[in-house]
Protein backbone atom coordinates (compact mmCIF):
# COMPACT_ATOMS: atom_id res chain seq x y z
CA UNK A 1 0.00 0.00 0.00
CA UNK A 2 1.15 3.35 -0.52
CA UNK A 3 -0.09 6.96 0.34
CA UNK A 4 -0.37 9.43 -2.74
CA UNK A 5 -2.38 11.91 -4.89
CA UNK A 6 -4.44 12.95 -1.25
CA UNK A 7 -2.75 16.46 -1.50
CA UNK A 8 -3.61 17.44 -5.16
CA UNK A 9 -7.02 18.62 -6.47
CA UNK A 10 -7.85 16.01 -9.40
CA UNK A 11 -8.04 18.72 -11.75
CA UNK A 12 -4.43 19.91 -10.64
CA UNK A 13 -3.00 16.30 -11.81
CA UNK A 14 -3.66 17.03 -15.60
CA UNK A 15 -2.54 20.62 -15.29
CA UNK A 16 0.48 21.31 -13.01
CA UNK A 17 3.20 18.83 -13.63
CA UNK A 18 5.84 19.99 -15.82
CA UNK A 19 9.26 18.40 -17.05
CA UNK A 20 11.43 17.08 -14.19
CA UNK A 21 14.11 20.59 -13.52
CA UNK A 22 11.57 22.75 -14.40
CA UNK A 23 12.21 25.55 -11.96
CA UNK A 24 9.50 25.66 -9.45
CA UNK A 25 8.34 22.37 -10.18
CA UNK A 26 5.56 21.24 -8.01
CA UNK A 27 6.22 18.63 -5.47
CA UNK A 28 3.94 15.79 -4.13
CA UNK A 29 4.41 13.49 -1.33
CA UNK A 30 4.44 9.16 -0.97
CA UNK A 31 4.54 7.43 2.22
CA UNK A 32 4.59 3.93 2.44
CA UNK A 33 5.68 0.92 4.52
CA UNK A 34 7.23 -0.84 1.32
CA UNK A 35 10.11 0.82 -0.33
CA UNK A 36 8.93 -1.15 -3.55
CA UNK A 37 5.46 0.74 -3.22
CA UNK A 38 6.78 4.22 -2.87
CA UNK A 39 9.19 3.58 -5.91
CA UNK A 40 6.64 3.04 -8.16
CA UNK A 41 4.49 6.01 -6.84
CA UNK A 42 7.21 8.23 -6.81
CA UNK A 43 8.49 7.23 -10.72
CA UNK A 44 5.07 8.13 -11.34
CA UNK A 45 4.87 11.42 -10.43
CA UNK A 46 8.09 11.73 -12.19
CA UNK A 47 6.99 10.49 -15.00
CA UNK A 48 3.50 12.83 -14.81
CA UNK A 49 5.42 16.23 -13.89
CA UNK A 50 6.20 16.40 -10.29
CA UNK A 51 9.07 15.62 -7.38
CA UNK A 52 8.47 13.94 -4.90
CA UNK A 53 9.01 14.39 -1.33
CA UNK A 54 9.10 10.71 0.80
CA UNK A 55 7.81 11.33 4.22
CA UNK A 56 7.75 7.30 4.95
CA UNK A 57 6.96 5.32 6.91
CA UNK A 58 2.99 5.44 6.63
CA UNK A 59 2.38 6.50 9.61
CA UNK A 60 4.41 9.82 9.19
CA UNK A 61 1.42 10.54 6.51
CA UNK A 62 -0.56 12.34 8.81
CA UNK A 63 1.62 15.59 7.77
CA UNK A 64 0.04 15.75 4.45
CA UNK A 65 -2.99 15.75 6.05
CA UNK A 66 -6.05 18.03 5.96
CA UNK A 67 -5.94 21.90 8.01
CA UNK A 68 -2.33 20.86 7.80
CA UNK A 69 0.69 23.29 6.27
CA UNK A 70 1.46 20.90 3.04
CA UNK A 71 -2.35 19.88 2.52
CA UNK A 72 -3.75 21.14 -0.86
CA UNK A 73 -0.93 24.03 -1.32
CA UNK A 74 1.05 23.86 -4.73
CA UNK A 75 4.82 24.07 -3.78
CA UNK A 76 7.97 23.17 -4.74
CA UNK A 77 10.26 20.30 -3.25
CA UNK A 78 12.06 22.74 -0.69
CA UNK A 79 8.70 24.47 0.29
CA UNK A 80 6.65 20.72 0.50
CA UNK A 81 10.01 20.14 2.88
CA UNK A 82 9.68 22.97 5.32
CA UNK A 83 5.68 22.80 5.43
CA UNK A 84 5.95 19.26 6.76
CA UNK A 85 8.13 20.19 9.15
CA UNK A 86 5.63 22.16 10.50
CA UNK A 87 2.92 19.97 10.89
CA UNK A 88 1.81 19.30 14.40
CA UNK A 89 -0.24 16.12 15.15
CA UNK A 90 -3.45 16.73 17.00
CA UNK A 91 -4.85 14.09 18.63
Amino acid sequence: MVKAFNHIGAADITTDGSPSGTPGRRALVVSSDHPDAADFARDLYDRIGFDTVDVSPLSESWRVERDRPAYVVKQTKAELEANLAKATRTV
